[in-house]
C-alpha cells in the first residue's frame, strides 16, 4: 500500500465512521480489523455501504479501511457510506453531481427523540382505563 489515503468522516445516529481510501489497491474492504464480510454478515448491508464507490465506477481501484464506532448495525453502515461518500470527493470533485444525484453526499440527520414524562416512550400514552 501506498502512504498516501484519502479520508472521510461520515455519521448516523449515535454512530461515527472513519473511512480511509488507498489508491492502486484491490478493492478489499476491512472494519475494525475485519473483513468488511465478516463485519457486516447481514445480506446487502456491505453493497449499500459500497454504494458510493460502484455509483462513480471505481470498485476495484481503492482498498477501503475504516474505524467505526457507536450506534448499531445499520447506523454504522449508512455512516460508512457518507465517510465513503466524502472520501471520494476529495479525490476527484468531478463526481459530486453523480454523488449528489444518488443521494450519497447529504447526512441523514433523524436520530432518536427523547422520552418523555408520562409516556412510555418518546410519544406512546399509557392504556386510557375508565375505571
Amino acid at each position: 500500500m501506498t502512504n498516501q489515503y484519502y479520508e472521510g468522516i461520515g455519521r448516523r445516529k449515535t454512530s461515527t465512521a472513519r473511512v480511509r481510501l488507498w489508491p492502486g489497491g484491490d478493492g478489499s474492504v476491512v472494519i475494525n480489523d475485519k473483513p468488511g464480510d465478516e463485519f457486516l454478515p447481514r445480506v446487502g448491508d456491505l453493497e449499500t455501504a459500497m454504494l458510493p464507490l460502484r455509483v462513480v465506477g471505481q470498485e476495484a481501484s481503492y482498498n477501503v479501511t475504516v474505524k467505526v464506532n457507536g450506534g448499531g448495525i445499520s447506523g454504522q453502515r449508512d455512516a460508512i457510506k457518507l465517510g465513503l461518500a466524502r472520501a471520494l470527493l476529495l479525490i476527484e470533485p468531478d463526481w459530486k453531481p453523480s454523488l449528489r444525484q444518488a443521494e450519497l453526499l447529504s447526512r441523514d440527520s433523524r436520530i432518536k427523540e427523547r422520552k418523555k414524562p408520562g409516556l412510555k416512550r418518546a410519544r406512546k400514552a399509557p392504556t386510557y382505563t375508565k375505571r
